[in-house]
């Protein structure tokens, strides 16, 4: 009985991710920021059915992100995490990953797993890519999600590797620069150089400006499978893992070649061989086979990618997250 209850739990938590979905679009968690509030406030606040509103916050107090104390509904520590100003917020996430995008692509799973296929373009007819790309909204939403992400990551980084010693650090695909304005701030002498496609890099000057490192970072739009821009310390953060080795492979070229003799590569990545978090490192594998085409890889696999770009692996270091520092000259 309790193996059929735990496993009912798992097979629903499509209804979970989408009630969270709702809690974010409707900002709740933001709403209960300066205390409790009751049904009717929050029904009021939202534009919602109060009916049906207590129906969703009846199942997320009960899965622990909001408490109910007398009618009146606070933040826990979970809710609180689904504030938009909380530190490590993952609002941002909980928009993207409610999309319908996301929900059509996943429904085709199985002919991804049957197949072999990336599941995305088979449901929407293009790309993951071409898709954002002619869907601002959506791209904007996942810009926020990734953004939301990085800032659980960006200090583990920081504090994980000698960042210091290069007096130029390039983020390749380092999107609105929340990672690299962390690194710029904690080391006064280093210059920084953003780079991103145009699109994405536009929205990075209010992230660069507020964390007091506008003046000290350059922004520069294009394609990393093209050309990067030259540097001592290139970072490839959650890049790689989004394309084929063919195309990994292509994209380290271009970061070996835009690289001095003395220069450093740093992949940021998750490791299956090394996951501190197995289940959240195997589903996102998942995601990239049916999203994306690519994949998580192993540390070998990445010693592999890397000989095969001229480069050499020489050490995986651990961080206070689920990513790893791969260094690489």
């Amino acid at each position: 009985m309790d193996a059929s209850r735990q496993l009912y739990g798992l097979a629903s938590g499509f209804q979970v991710t989408q009630a969270i979905h709702v809690a974010a679009t409707l900002r709740i968690s933001d709403l209960l920021a300066d205390g409790p509030k009751s049904l009717p406030e929050l029904a009021e606040l939202t534009s919602s059915d109060p009916a049906a509103l207590a129906r969703l916050l009846r199942a997320l107090t009960a899965v622990g992100l909001y408490a109910d104390t007398e009618g009146r509904y606070e933040n826990t520590e979970l809710g609180d995490a689904l504030r938009t100003d909380a530190p490590h917020s993952i609002a941002g996430w909980a928009w993207y990953v409610g999309q319908g995008s996301q929900w059509q692509a996943y429904g085709a799973l199985e002919h991804s797993i049957r197949t072999g296929e990336t599941a995305f373009p088979a449901v929407h007819g293009e790309s993951l890519w071409s898709y954002r790309a002619t869907h601002p909204p959506e791209r904007e939403l996942f810009d926020a999600a990734m953004l939301s992400v990085s800032k659980t990551q960006a200090d583990a980084i920081a504090s994980a590797y000698d960042f210091g010693r290069f007096p130029t650090i390039v983020d390749v695909g380092g999107g609105r620069g929340l990672l690299l304005s962390t690194l710029l701030s904690r080391r006064s002498g280093v210059e920084g150089v953003l780079f991103d496609q145009p699109a994405v890099v536009a929205g990075a000057h209010e992230v660069l400006l507020a964390a007091g490192v506008a003046d000290r970072c350059q922004v520069a739009g294009g394609n990393f499978l093209e050309a990067v821009p030259e540097g001592s310390l290139h970072l490839l953060k959650s890049v790689l893992h989004d394309w084929t080795d063919a195309e990994a492979i292509e994209i380290l070229r271009n970061c070996r070649r835009a690289m001095p003799a003395d220069g450093r590569l740093l992949i940021l990545e998750q490791l299956l061989d090394q996951a501190p978090d197995p289940v959240r490192t195997a589903f996102t594998d998942l995601n990239m086979l049916v999203m994306t085409g690519g994949r998580e890889r192993t540390t070998d696999e990445y010693r592999s990618l890397l000989a095969a770009a001229g480069l050499t692996l020489l050490r995986t270091i651990p961080t206070a997250s689920d990513m790893f520092v791969i260094e690489a000259s």
